[in-house]
C-alpha cells in the first residue's frame, strides 16, 4: 500500500487483464464476467487477488431457479478452507470481524456455490502463493532506502557529525551539562526547518562532520536493484514503470508487446479458464482474450493473418482454426 513500485505494478497488470477484450459465444456468461463485483471490475479484482495472495474466491450468487446471476469477489484473507477426510476441500468459512459464514462447496442441489482460483504453491495443497511474497524483501529494501533518504533530507541532505569536546583543565562534562547540550541541540538544531542554521560552540567544544561512505552512497543503487526485484516478481518489464538502467527491450513498444505475451495473456487464460470450469455446469462454451482487438498485439496478429491467408494448401476452416476463429457455419 505505501511502496509506489508495487502498487504501479499490481495496478498495471490488474487494470490491463481487467481491460483485456473477452470474447465468446455464451452472451449471459459474457455479462457476467464483465459484470461489476462490488463497484469494479470482476475480473481486475481477480487479478489483484491472485497477485497479491496467490488466491482468488469467487462466489456463485443465484436467483430462485438455481441459474447464476451474479459473480462476487471475496476477500482472499477473509477466507479459509475447510479439508474434508481425505484432504479435499469440503467448504469455505468467510470470516467478517467475530462472525463467520460457512459456504458450502456445493448448494443442495449439486450445484457450485464457491469458485477457487489459484495460483501455484509447491508447498501447499489448498492455498496458491501470490506474487507479494516473492517481491516482499525487496518491497522491504525500497521501502528502507526511501525512509534512508527521507531522514538524510530533513538534515541538509547531508550525515549527522559529532560534537568534540576539549576541556582545558583534563575534567569531562557533568551529566547536567551533558543533557543540557543535547536538549539545546534538539531543539535548535534538528530538522528540516533548522538546516544549515548556525552553531555557536563554546567552553572547548569543536564541530567534526562525518563524510558519507562509499556504502552509503550506494544507497541509489540498492533501491534501484530493489525497484527491478518488485518488477520482476510482478512480471512488469522495467521499462514501464520507467526505472533507470534497464535496456532490456529496446523501446515501450516492444516491453508493452512483452507485458502482454509473458504476464496479461497468461493471467487472463487463468482467470477466464478458471470461472469457466466453475460454471461449465451451465455453460457449455467458455470466454477467451480475442487477440485481434488487443491494441499491443495489432502487428503481431497482422503478420500471422497475412501468412495464414497467403497459405494456399491450407483449407478455410484451418485457416479459421489456426486464428482462433469459431468454424463457418455452412448455409443450407
Amino acid at each position: 500500500a505505501s511502496n509506489p513500485v508495487a502498487q504501479r505494478a499490481v495496478r498495471i497488470v490488474a487494470e490491463g487483464v481487467g481491460a483485456a477484450p473477452v470474447s465468446t459465444d455464451a452472451d449471459e456468461l459474457l455479462a457476467l464476467i464483465t459484470a461489476p463485483s462490488a463497484g469494479q471490475s470482476l475480473v481486475e479484482t481477480i487479478a489483484a487477488h491472485l497477485l497479491l495472495h496467490g488466491n482468488a474466491f469467487v462466489q456463485v450468487l443465484k436467483d430462485g431457479s438455481g441459474r447464476p446471476v451474479e459473480l462476487f469477489a471475496l476477500r482472499p484473507e477473509r477466507v479459509t478452507i475447510r479439508p474434508g477426510p481425505i484432504g479435499w476441500p469440503e467448504g469455505f468459512a468467510y470470516h467478517l470481524g467475530a462472525q463467520t459464514h460457512v459456504i458450502p462447496l456445493e448448494d443442495e442441489d449439486g450445484w457450485p456455490e464457491l469458485i477457487h482460483l489459484k495460483c501455484l504453491n509447491p508447498g501447499d495443497d489448498h492455498y496458491g502463493a501470490g506474487a507479494l511474497s516473492a517481491a516482499a524483501q525487496g518491497i522491504a529494501i525500497h521501502n528502507a532506502a526511501s525512509q534512508w533518504n527521507h531522514a538524510l533530507l530533513e538534515n541538509a541532505a547531508r550525515p549527522s557529525g559529532a560534537l568534540v569536546y576539549q576541556p582545558g583543565d583534563g575534567q569531562g562534562l557533568t551529566a547536567d551539562q551533558f543533557e543540557r547540550l543535547k536538549a539545546e541541540l534538539a531543539s535548535a538544531f534538528q530538522g528540516n526547518g533548522n538546516a544549515g542554521r548556525p552553531m555557536l560552540l563554546e567552553g572547548g567544544l569543536s564541530w567534526q562532520s562525518m563524510a558519507l561512505s562509499p556504502a552509503d552512497m550506494d544507497f541509489a543503487t540498492l533501491k534501484a536493484a530493489a525497484a527491478r526485484d518488485i518488477a520482476l516478481a510482478f512480471g512488469v518489464p522495467p521499462m514501464l514503470l520507467g526505472l533507470p538502467g534497464d535496456n532490456t527491450y529496446a523501446n515501450y513498444r516492444e516491453a508493452n508487446r512483452a507485458l502482454w505475451r509473458l504476464t496479461l495473456l497468461p493471467l487472463a487464460g487463468k482467470i477466464l479458464d478458471g470461472l469457466h470450469e466453475g460454471l461449465s455446469d451451465w455453460f457449455a462454451d467458455g470466454a477467451s482474450v480475442d487477440l485481434d482487438r488487443v491494441p499491443a498485439l495489432a502487428e503481431d496478429r497482422e503478420r500471422l493473418w497475412a501468412q495464414v491467408s497467403s497459405a494456399d494448401f491450407l483449407s478455410d476452416a484451418e485457416k479459421r482454426a489456426m486464428l482462433g476463429l469459431s468454424p463457418m457455419e455452412m448455409s443450407a
